[in-house]
């Protein structure tokens, strides 16, 4: 009966934790986007997965500006890179990137009707995703992180596929290729 009801309790407890994520900020499988909550990606170079906790940006900012090898770029509080995604269509109030695409793009989720901005001066404001979360645009494009980076300053989505760009503090996309 024992082993019964540690099996129900694990399966109890990873039931929670699957759920929780839909509430909690953190990244979801391909078929789903993150919850409300400003989203920064895993600590790993693994894609996101149900059970990564996502940090929650610092002091409310959602938007500030960093240097980097391309000039000063757009970051989250916690100074993760953001991207723009070229297929996406300005002031169009909706993400080209869907499905298997937010598993190594998670879009940068807030609670604010006004993000916070320290330093952008470009158009900020929000979309809403298919499950109501909201989406951060600069300049009427959704801002996006990716995967494989895992650290503050990192870049290493600048160029990818050449559809994946930094967006500057103007709101401008950066096509110079990585340093």
């Amino acid at each position: 009966m024992k082993k019964h009801l540690g099996a129900g309790l694990a399966i109890l407890a990873l039931s929670a934790a699957l759920t929780g994520c839909g509430g909690g900020g953190g990244t979801t499988p391909a078929a789903s986007t993150p919850a409300a909550t400003t989203a920064a990606p895993a600590t790993s170079s693994a894609a996101p997965n149900a059970t990564s906790p996502a940090p929650t940006a610092a002091a409310g900012v959602d938007l500030m500006i960093a240097s980097s090898s391309l000039g000063d770029i757009v970051v989250d509080a916690k100074g993760m890179s953001l991207y723009y995604f070229t297929k996406d269509v300005k002031d169009s109030g909706t993400s080209a990137c869907t499905e298997g695409c937010l598993t190594a793009w998670p879009p940068l989720l807030t609670t604010s009707d006004e993000p916070k901005v320290e330093g952008v001066t470009g158009t900020v404001g929000t979309i809403t995703t298919p499950e109501g979360a909201k989406q951060v645009t600069l300049n009427g494009m959704p801002l996006y992180y990716y995967v494989k980076d895992t650290k503050a300053g990192d870049i290493l989505g600048q160029g990818v596929n050449d559809v994946w760009y930094l967006a500057d503090p103007a709101g401008e996309m950066i096509t110079t290729a990585a340093k």
